[in-house]
């Protein structure tokens, strides 16, 4: 980092691990504002009128539209050079918009990668033992026959991730662990690499005929959002079970729910929800044959500690002109350094 320049990086109080403005403020070229909860678009505008770097919240229902970078958010501080995210996602920013505005974009993928695949094997292994169904039973009334719900074993289940980056290769070892064949998509991975991360590569609609436990594990976007529906559920094996820790809105809910309600699916475990929480009248959170969390799969102290190493890590680099090695738009990155190299040229020259 140039001497003389000082990069604002701004974030909101969004409860986070030390490490990351501890790091930030070690360096001297940088200057951190922790930002209150804005309540209106005038209390963002305040708190980013001069930021360099803005680190937001990656899901969509921690904080309100006002704070998400849009192609309009972005024309209000056309001073940005750099977008990060607090996690692996990165719902609340337009990607697009940001590479057209030569506006880098860094998230914190696979940072919580082994707190996610735990999760989705606990619930793998909660809905097919229904443990979950057990517990919230013997709370209410006094079960007397074991027969009544008995479970499963995962052994020998067909596995089918959705995705095999970070998290699903890290669910395909653990399944293979637990003697699961282990099947996958990911138009993103060649079909030889998907074998080298531990799975058979197949198409979707052969991992949904195919799949005992269909597993999510891939991003929110344009392509994959509504991407399970009334239609693919239907087309799953009869008894299968439906596991998601990716995002709310891949998968549709009321038709979700529908495959539970008619026994086609035999259960349900589910991180994530549209909107997020779920209102207490939701139609899943009715059934006992679902075990539900609260977008907690990536929320862990070890967790939430790689990922303010890891984000904190990459904004220092990116203000160093150093490539972060989670950049989403890899396009951008020219049009980046160029700003960034113009921006300490103009400081050099404005200095007395």
């Amino acid at each position: 980092m140039a001497a003389g320049r000082r990069w604002r990086v701004v974030r909101f109080a969004l409860p986070a691990d030390p490490h990351f403005d501890a790091r930030l403020r070690s360096e001297p070229d940088i200057e951190l504002t922790v930002a209150p909860f804005p309540k209106s678009a005038d209390d963002v505008a305040a708190a980013l009128a001069e930021a360099d770097v803005y680190h937001v919240a990656s899901a969509r229902n921690e904080m309100s539209k006002h704070t998400f970078v849009t192609a309009e958010f972005l024309a209000k501080f056309p001073q940005l050079l750099a977008i990060s995210t607090y996690g692996a996602g990165y719902d609340s920013v337009d990607v697009e918009a940001c590479t057209r505005a030569g506006v880098a974009v860094m998230s914190q993928m696979g940072a919580n990668r082994e707190s996610v695949a735990e999760h989705t094997i606990a619930l793998i292994l909660s809905v097919v033992h229904r443990i979950g169904e057990q517990d919230r039973r013997m709370r209410l009334e006094k079960l007397t026959s074991r027969e009544g719900v008995m479970g499963r074993e995962a052994r020998g289940m067909t596995l089918g991730l959705v995705g095999i980056g970070n998290v699903g290769m890290r669910v395909a070892e653990m399944g293979r662990a637990l003697a699961m064949p282990v099947i996958a998509v990911d138009p993103f991975v060649a079909p030889g690499e998907i074998r080298s991360r531990g799975a058979d590569p197949v198409t979707l609609e052969q991992l949904i005929e195919r799949s005992d436990i269909v597993s999510l594990h891939c991003p929110r976007d344009s392509s994959t959002l509504g991407m399970f529906g009334a239609a693919q559920f239907a087309r799953m094996k009869r008894g299968a079970y439906f596991v998601t820790t990716a995002r709310g809105g891949i998968h549709d809910e009321r038709a979700l729910a529908n495959a539970l309600k008619s026994g086609h699916l035999a259960g349900a475990g589910l991180d994530v929800w549209e909107p997020e929480p779920p209102p207490l009248d939701h139609p899943l959170l009715a059934l006992p044959n679902v075990i539900v969390t609260f977008h907690t799969a990536g929320v862990t102290h070890e967790a939430r500690r790689n990922i303010a190493v890891m984000g904190s890590d990459q904004i220092v680099r990116a203000l160093r002109g150093e490539r972060p090695p989670r950049l989403v738009n890899a396009q951008v990155w020219e049009t980046f350094t160029q700003r960034l190299t113009s921006r300490t040229s103009a400081s050099r020259v404005s200095r007395p």
